[in-house]
């Protein structure tokens, strides 16, 4: 067998059916959409749509709501630092978001990290991160590590706080 003889398996590949192009096609006139009504003309969106009666979707009560002010953080246990640690993942005793998500453990958080106390720490480090339990903080601290708690600044912060600058830079060079 060679490479240009390779073929896929009889009907693995359908041909796309063009309806409503003449009666010899076999979808020609009405295009396989029956007779007249709602149905059989274009730009129909019916889904959920149940003759005038008020949709299931409608009925159900609303719940919950999303709080666009949340942070998000990248919630990191200190039993998965231990672990990195004792796999050789983390090296050095100072651990920021960046070693995190270098080792594979921050996952997201463009707020940060937040450290949590499931699992045991044994290794004496100190941390350099965006939150941490009260738990978390003190399973840290008797090791003879330090937790050190940061306001992260968004990229998109920064951006926009730089442009109000170079604006009010502008404006001094003008006056």
């Amino acid at each position: 067998m060679k490479l240009n003889e390779l073929t896929d398996n009889q009907g693995a590949r359908h041909r796309k059916m063009r309806v409503g192009r003449g009666i010899g096609s076999g979808k020609g006139k009405t295009a396989g959409r029956g007779q007249k009504g709602q149905k059989s003309r274009e730009g129909v969106s019916i889904k959920g749509f149940e003759g005038g009666q008020m949709p299931l979707h409608m009925r159900l009560p609303k719940r919950g709501f999303n709080n666009i002010f949340a942070k998000d953080y990248a919630e990191v246990n200190l039993g998965a630092i231990q672990k990195a640690v004792d796999a050789g993942k983390l090296t050095g005793t100072d651990i920021d978001h960046a070693a995190l998500k270098a080792a594979g453990l921050a996952r997201g958080g463009k707020d940060g990290v937040r450290l949590l106390a499931k699992g045991e720490l044994t290794a004496k480090l100190s941390f350099t991160v965006a939150g941490a339990s009260a738990s978390a903080r003190e399973a840290v601290e008797k090791v003879g590590g330090t937790v050190n708690v940061i306001e992260v600044v968004p990229a998109a912060e920064k951006a926009k706080a730089k442009k109000g600058q170079t604006l009010a830079a502008k404006k001094a060079a003008r006056a």
